[in-house]
């Protein structure tokens, strides 16, 4: 005998029972399309609330009548290649793999993500993943036909790497692309980051949230001197996104029955770069500079060409820098002389005024004017630098020439930081000597024991860059040192 608990099961489940068969008799819709817009809804809902599974398998059956024209449900991958290039895409539009035979570094290394990039189609019923069935015709071209929503795809390698796609379809679509990166930042600065280009180029670090609206020409994935993009036939209105989970959202606003595009991967020499054409050299960041950067890229290229070592390239590059700027650093050092000749009557004033501030920084001016020194002399040598400073940084931040290229002894890479900081050390010591060699222009002693404590203090900034960058300063100011040693002389 059943038991109260039992009983009470029974008949709930029992008129459980009649009312989902009652509901499904009476009520339940017979249009088979509006059984499909519910059921596209519910999943679109479920993945805006944030369902991490893949619904588009779900979507797409739900939307496909059972027919022979029913579109795979399984992912399928082709592979595209030509003349050592490699291009991999699954049968939803999600790309996997590239291969370069000049990168350094893997596709798989730039973004850290097993799907970088998914193209999606806009319904009515927003984005979805599309199923095609693909068929390879020979080794350069993939054609993909997606029945339900009468989409055609086609792809084809080139010799150059590039990848030409279309979307052709009857009816009118918009698109999306989503590219998929992890957070990270290398020992040498690199810092992982979605590239935009419309009017110019934008970097946005990839777990940064920001929306915009723009006209774009080509976008993607930039890191670690490689670059992975997309790049549109002609600019394009778009809005795109990023958000604090690594992604980069591109909505294509306009519907259009063909949409053509490349795919490109490749490590961001600037030369090839300009060679691939639509700006995409651009990529490559030379920062305010770039018109210093770009000369000072080419001569050493041009060094490099007969003395294929870069490090010794940076050496004989900033020498000749230090000598087209020495005719403006003369007068500045000649200053400096006399600024060292008044030391002694400096000191005095400054014991016979200790307690007279005022009358202390008057004396000091009527010395300066007297001797026809200039207390800002020492800073002219500096500023004169900065404008090729911040050139040459940006181009040994940026340029991949010097990914792997050695120098000599322990320093295998002058792209990443000298592993035992030798020459941070040495680059410290020279500007120390550089500092006792000029002429203090302030009798304050805490001035005079800050400025004497900058260059270790610059020192352990640079530790951490890039070994060429160290390389440069610590030549420079070698060079400086020589030459202010060498104006000294003749003053006397």
């Amino acid at each position: 005998m059943l038991n109260s608990d039992q009983k009470r099961a029974f008949i709930a489940v029992l008129l459980s029972g009649v009312v989902l068969f009652g509901w499904q008799y009476y009520f339940a819709p017979k249009n088979n399309e509006n059984t499909l817009k519910t059921t596209v809804k519910e999943e679109i809902a479920a993945t805006k609330a944030g369902d991490k599974t893949n619904t588009a398998a779900a979507i797409l059956s739900a939307s496909t009548p059972t027919s022979a024209a029913n579109q795979p449900m399984t992912i399928t991958s082709n592979t595209l290649v030509n003349n050592g290039f490699e291009f991999r895409i699954n049968n939803d539009l999600s790309v996997t793999e590239m291969k370069n035979p000049n990168s350094v570094f893997s596709f798989s290394s730039l973004t850290d993500s097993s799907l970088p990039l998914k193209i999606q189609a806009v319904t009515d019923y927003g984005p979805l993943d599309l199923f095609f069935q693909m068929e390879q015709q020979g080794p350069n071209k993939l054609v993909g036909k997606n029945l339900n929503y009468g989409v055609t795809f086609t792809a084809t390698i080139l010799e150059n790497g590039r990848v030409n796609f279309n979307l052709s379809s009857e009816k009118p679509y918009k698109y999306r692309f989503i590219f998929d990166a992890k957070e990270k930042k290398l020992d040498n600065g690199q810092v992982r980051q979605f590239a935009l280009f419309g009017n110019d180029v934008k970097h946005i670090e990839v777990t940064k949230d920001k929306e915009e609206d723009g006209t774009l020409k080509w976008f993607g994935v930039d890191f670690n001197y490689h670059l992975f993009a997309v790049v549109l036939k002609e600019k394009t209105p778009a809005k795109y996104k990023t958000t604090t989970m690594g992604q980069l959202i591109i909505d294509v606003p306009t519907a259009s029955k063909s949409f053509t595009g490349d795919f490109v991967f490749t490590k961001k020499n600037y030369d090839s770069l300009i060679a691939l054409g639509d700006n995409l050299h651009l990529s490559v960041d030379f920062g305010f500079f770039a018109i210093l950067a770009v000369p000072i890229l080419r001569g050493l290229q041009f060094i490099h060409k007969y003395i294929p070592n870069y490090g010794i390239a940076i050496i004989l590059l900033t020498i000749l820098i230090r000598l087209i700027t020495f005719p403006l650093q003369y007068k500045s050092f000649k200053s400096m002389k006399k600024m060292q000749g008044i030391q002694p009557e400096l000191q005095k004033i400054k014991e016979k005024y200790k307690d007279e501030p005022q009358k202390m920084q008057k004396e000091t001016m009527d010395l300066f004017k007297k001797a026809g020194a200039n207390p800002l002399s020492g800073c002219l040598p500096l500023i004169l630098q900065m404008p090729f400073f911040f050139a040459i940084y940006r181009v040994l931040y940026s340029a991949v020439e010097l990914v792997g290229a050695p120098f000599y002894g322990w320093i295998h890479d002058l792209s990443i930081h000298d592993p035992f900081y030798v020459l941070p050390i040495l680059m410290g010591l020279a500007m120390l000597a550089q500092q006792k060699l000029t002429p203090q222009t302030t009798v304050d002693p805490t001035q005079q024991k800050i400025m004497m404590f900058m260059p270790v203090v610059f020192a352990f900034i640079m530790k951490s860059l890039p070994a060429g960058l160290v390389l440069y300063i610590f030549v420079s100011t070698v060079v400086g040192i020589l030459q202010q040693t060498i104006v000294y002389k003749m003053a006397d």
